[in-house]
């Protein structure tokens, strides 16, 4: 089986290699621009085939399509952080809505069979009452940032060409996933390198910190890509399906999680850099149809994946 994935040096596409490696039975092709970084991918680029190609650039990603004709796609590419959106509001609406439709219309023009997953967000349904939780796929999108704005609209194209061109596609909206090689933009990513810094004498005993009242369903990466092979595998064509564990945290209980995993004082502040203009409080997923259809479930532990991200901080600072 060939198999494209966009996005494969980035984090969730490192792991999602790994998987499709391990398989046996796929051979993987993944995209890559000029300026991607290869961290992620370095211990296994001899194992698969990169193909230079910028989205944005309609022309380079037929020329993609049409000489991997890949049976899956995972479109996992994306400008993927919320407060950079806020920055760079044009930016990701751009990466993230131009670049799908340019791999839709090269599926068209090739007439390609190709399946597809897009890569959405639980971003997407943004402001959530008390009485919508857990979250299901019909519950009313409310996005509230750029990025949550540009997962929509990838969302909502994704229904579009399949209902207008008949293109296999599946929707997935993956709640907050972390685990090894998380971005330390990210926050549990970020208080991790942040303590592993502190270990290490490098970073005064303070931990920086944001909205810690947020609250977040956490899944690790290694089960939210089995997930997304299953969503293509079994998913039915133009649906949506929500990817999560079903259960939330705070920010402020995980970070004690953290401060448990070693051995240091540390003291917690309030960096106003580090506030959105509006957060989404609450994040819960109602897995319910996803399961039914596949039978995932996640398997690791939460403390497991903490304890394998600061880990993999410490390893490395």
């Amino acid at each position: 089986m060939r198999v494209l994935i966009t996005g494969i040096t980035g984090f969730v596409g490192s792991h999602l290699t790994e998987y499709c490696l391990k398989r046996g039975d796929v051979e993987v092709f993944g995209t890559v621009r000029w300026r991607s970084r290869m961290d992620n991918v370095q211990h296994i680029v001899k194992d698969i085939e990169l193909i230079d190609c910028d989205l944005r650039d309609a022309v380079a990603v037929r020329h993609c399509l049409s000489e991997v004709k890949p049976d899956f796609i995972f479109h996992l590419a994306a400008q993927s952080f919320v407060p950079t959106s806020w920055k760079a509001p044009v930016e990701t609406i751009v990466t993230n809505m131009v670049g799908q439709i340019n791999i839709f219309e090269a599926m068209r023009s090739l007439k390609l069979k190709s399946r597809i997953q897009i890569a959405g967000s639980s971003e997407e349904y943004g402001l959530v009452c008390e009485d919508e939780l857990p979250i299901k796929e019909t519950n009313p999108l409310r996005p509230l940032s750029p990025y949550g704005v540009s997962k929509v609209g990838q969302d909502l194209l994704a229904y579009q060409y399949h209902k207008s061109y008949g293109i296999h596609v599946v929707r997935t909206r993956a709640f907050n996933h972390t685990g090894p090689r998380r971005g330390d933009v990210f926050v549990e990513s970020n208080f991790s390198k942040q303590i592993a810094m502190i270990e290490k004498g490098k970073k005064e005993p303070v931990m920086d910190v944001g909205n810690l009242n947020a609250r977040r369903d956490f899944t690790d990466v290694r089960d939210i890509v089995k997930a997304y092979w299953l969503a293509l595998e079994k998913g039915e064509p133009g649906e949506v399906y929500n990817i999560g564990s079903g259960r939330d945290i705070s920010i402020k209980d995980l970070l004690k999680k953290l401060f448990e995993l070693t051995d240091m004082e540390v003291e917690v502040r309030q960096d106003p850099a580090r506030m959105r203009p509006s957060d989404v409080e609450v994040l819960l997923a109602d897995v319910t149809k996803f399961h039914e259809l596949t039978g995932w479930v996640p398997e690791i532990p939460f403390d497991q994946t903490l304890t394998d991200l600061l880990n993999y901080w410490r390893e490395r600072v």
